[in-house]
Parts: structure tokens; C-alpha cells; sequence
């Protein structure tokens, strides 16, 4: 149960932003009924970015037999980071844990960080960790464990203040929210989550990660072809992000040589920490990932300069 010394626990958001997502929200769902933060302090947001599946109608279904208090929106696809301020104007309490669909927490995620917050007032995000636990199969055990390593680093740190925690799983102070002026709707793929940490820092605000842990979609297993379609997308939405945070990315750590060493010597990390041999295999996909990465980003900029080039032609 919730620790906090002396207090009354405070009233959280959990903010569920969805779009196809039949696959996983129930697990989602029945990860948030099992927390041990008391429920009547939980206040559910769902947003259905316009799912083509039977998402919406799973939430609607679940949302009525919760003992918290459930808030079920429905929109035409408008990106991530719309869904996320429809999340924050429909919000009560002090902070907001964001949920992704494909994502279960440990039973005492919230607790510990809440906790942690209600005792560290400089602190704006503080978010979990991701399990070391073996996934589906062996390439969903690789990427999960090369998200995790990706994520050991300590966020007040220089080398932390370039890396982005992303929004699931992390606990945000509203107040934070509120100084930064929420996500941009601009950004309606993937970066919202980053160009927000990046705002709410410059407003003064600590970033943190703590022992508590995370599981996610890749308990479920992964292809290839998924993990080349997911990387493509993060690449040609970053290229959109990098338009507004010019010079935040260092090409020349990114590229698919780099991420072959990189992934060489993050084995030797994981090998440490698991002593699963698989972990050797790490470049590999490290590898493939960045090549997924670079040919969305080098299409998005091509089709950026798409309207230009045939308005030159029609001139």
C-alpha cells in the first residue's frame, strides 16, 4: 500500500492513450486494477485516438465494472500528443501516470512513485524501469533488454540530459505540466514525450528513474518485420521533431556502424546483469533497428520537400 509518511494519499490521473491497441488493453487495465495505491484516489482518463478495432468498445465494456473513477474520450485520429492534452484538461489531482496500452506495471509501481515524488518537490517526471525478463522470443528479449540498457543512465547527469525516458510509465507533477504549456499537437507520432521533458527540465524541474518496474509489449514476442515497421516510424516522425529541436540528435551516434559497437558494448553490460549469452546477439538488431531508423527519416525528409519541389515545377 501507498507509504507516505503522515498525508493522506493525493488524487492521481492515469491517462490511457489508445489507438488499436485490442491486442493489449485489457492487460493494461487489469495492471492498473491490481495496483495496491488505494483506487478511490484514482481518477482514469481513456482517450481512443480513432482505433479502427474493438479498442474502444473494450474500454467501454471495462470501464464500467472499475472501482475508480473512469473518463472514456473518443476522437477521429488526431496524434499523440492532442490525445495527451485531452488526458490533461480532463485530469484531477496533483500528477498523472501515463498507461500505454501495450504496457502492465509491477502491483506497487504507482505507489513507489508517488511516494517518491510527495517526498522530492524539485522532482517534475519520475518513471520506472524496464524489467530484465525474457521476453516472447529471443529477438522481443533482445529489444527489451536493450530499452532497458538504454535506460540506466542517471537523468541530472550531462550524458542524461540528452536522453529522452519517454511517457509510459512515468509520473508527471501537473504543476510541471501546467509550466511547461502541455504537448505539442504538432507532434502527432512519436517525440511529443521528449520535446515535453525537454520543456518541463527548462522550466527547472528534475527528471528521475527509480527501482520499480515495467513490462512491455514484448512479452507478447516480435518479428522482424515489426520491430523494422516501429524504428521506420520513430525515424520519420523524429525528422518532423528535429525541425523543432534543430541539432538535438548527433547523427554520427546513430548511424547503423555505430549502433553495431554500441549494441557490442551494451552485451557486456547485460551479460552482468542476466547472464544470458543471447545477449552477444545485441548488435544485431541494433543494427537493423538504425537502418529501419535512417530510411524513415531520410523518406519523411524527402516528403517534406515534396510541395516545394512541384510548386518550383509549376511555376
Amino acid at each position: 500500500m501507498y507509504s507516505a509518511k503522515t498525508t493522506a494519499p493525493p488524487k492521481v490521473t492515469v491517462g490511457i492513450c489508445v489507438r488499436n491497441g485490442e491486442k493489449f488493453i485489457e492487460d493494461a487495465i487489469n495492471s492498473l486494477m491490481l495496483q495496491d495505491f488505494p483506487h478511490d484516489c484514482i481518477r482514469v482518463v481513456f482517450v481512443d485516438d480513432g482505433s479502427e478495432d474493438k479498442t474502444l468498445s473494450i474500454i467501454q465494456r471495462r470501464a464500467k465494472s472499475m472501482d475508480m473513477t473512469t473518463v472514456v474520450q473518443h476522437t477521429c485520429w488526431k496524434g499523440t500528443g492532442n490525445a495527451r492534452n485531452m488526458v490533461i484538461a480532463n485530469a484531477e489531482g496533483d500528477y498523472i501516470l501515463w498507461l500505454d496500452a501495450d504496457m502492465v506495471f509491477s502491483r506497487d509501481y504507482l505507489s513507489k512513485l508517488v511516494d517518491f515524488m510527495e517526498q522530492t518537490p524539485e522532482a517534475g517526471i519520475t518513471k520506472g524501469r524496464v524489467a530484465l525478463m525474457p521476453a516472447g522470443n529471443l529477438l522481443a528479449t533482445l529489444e527489451c533488454y536493450s530499452r532497458a540498457v538504454g535506460k540506466m543512465v542517471d537523468y541530472q547527469s550531462k550524458k542524461g540530459r540528452l536522453k529522452t525516458m519517454g511517457t509510459g510509465g512515468a509520473l508527471y507533477r501537473m504543476k510541471a505540466i501546467r509550466m511547461s504549456g502541455g504537448f505539442d499537437v504538432g507532434l502527432r507520432g512519436y517525440n511529443e514525450d521528449w520535446d515535453i521533458e525537454l520543456r518541463i527540465r527548462e522550466a527547472g524541474w528534475a527528471l528521475h528513474s527509480i527501482n520499480v518496474f515495467c513490462y512491455d509489449y514484448e512479452r507478447y514476442g516480435l518479428t522482424w518485420k515489426e520491430l523494422w515497421r516501429r524504428y521506420w516510424i520513430r525515424g520519420y516522425h523524429t525528422h518532423y521533431f528535429l525541425h523543432k529541436r534543430r541539432g538535438l540528435i548527433k547523427h554520427y551516434r546513430n548511424f547503423p556502424p555505430a549502433a553495431f559497437l554500441f549494441g557490442l558494448f551494451s552485451s557486456f553490460t547485460l551479460f552482468k546483469l542476466t547472464r544470458n549469452r543471447a545477449v552477444f546477439l545485441m548488435a544485431l538488431p541494433y543494427t537493423f533497428k538504425m537502418i529501419a531508423w535512417y530510411i524513415g527519416f531520410i523518406r519523411s525528409h524527402q516528403d517534406s520537400y515534396a510541395p516545394l519541389v512541384r510548386a518550383d515545377q509549376e511555376k
